[in-house]
């Protein structure tokens, strides 16, 4: 099918959602706590409204998921699954590192992803089986072989005091070898900078599926691999994921395994 009129309409809906974003950046009124150390603002509302009638002005009988929202359920096999502000936490800071994910699943298998950088305008596009691309130009994974010349990059979920030992032990074993871990705070950027070979591998769990859906179809039409930490297939449902360039992947499910250090 022609996915392309579904990628403009994503990307128009992209830069709205980044207008407001812009012009709330350094000028919000109200932070909200949702649970643990998660939180949202009237940018990440105003945003995802913004979003959400892009689309539904065009496809007004096709199912949403959003942060904010939820799920508006459909009888359509289309679902657009949207992330009006990945980095939070960043953005109420004035940290300028934060991002909007969308992405469209047909059937349940993501088809398009769309991650647009507001503050740098960067943006990150991919369709199934067509490739990726930062601003037009196609992108791909690094070659990198080995680890110990790896830049990776992880997150801390908003529940970490619950699950610390694990996640530490992971980190330890991948700062232990690594030329260095990053965490920027934004999981879609994460994997957007591993799909155009900045970062060469990305871990993390206790992410939902407006973190991933969009990043893992860059990642891996630009060639990489995305699993689970345990090697299994990766599908926005699952609650981890590890996306690499593919040369390192087996070398990085080894050193997340946690019987490593047990």
């Amino acid at each position: 099918m022609d996915v392309d009129p579904l990628k403009r309409i994503a990307i128009s809906a992209a830069y709205e959602g980044a207008n407001i974003l812009r012009a709330k950046l350094g000028n919000i009124s109200r932070i909200e706590k949702k649970e643990a150390a998660e939180i949202v603002t009237e940018a990440d509302i105003e945003s995802e409204r913004q979003i959400i009638a892009c689309i539904r002005r065009k496809y007004p009988e096709h199912a949403i998921l959003s942060e904010e929202s939820g799920l508006e359920k459909s009888a359509s096999e289309y679902t657009w699954i949207v992330d009006p502000l990945d980095g939070t936490v960043n953005f109420a800071h004035r940290v300028p590192v934060f991002c909007i994910s969308i992405a469209l699943a047909i059937h349940n298998v993501v088809v398009l992803g769309i991650i647009l950088n507001p503050v740098n305008g960067e943006l990150f596009s991919a369709i199934k089986d067509q490739g990726a691309c930062l601003n037009g130009k196609p992108i791909e994974v690094s070659s990198t072989k080995t680890v110990s010349e790896s830049l990776l990059a992880t997150g801390f979920p908003y529940n970490l005091q619950k699950i610390l030992k694990p996640i530490m032990i992971r980190y330890e074993n991948c700062v232990g070898v690594a030329q260095g871990v990053r965490r920027i705070g934004s999981a879609a950027l994460d994997l957007c900078y591993v799909a155009c070979g900045r970062f060469e591998a990305f871990w993390e769990q206790n992410l939902r599926a407006w973190d991933t859906a969009a990043g893992a179809l860059l990642i891996t039409e630009a060639g990489g691999t995305v699993t689970t930490f345990s090697n299994r297939p990766f599908t926005p449902d699952k609650k981890e994921i590890l996306a690499t360039n593919g040369q390192i992947h087996h070398e990085m499910i080894s050193l997340l395994e946690l019987k490593r250090t047990e």
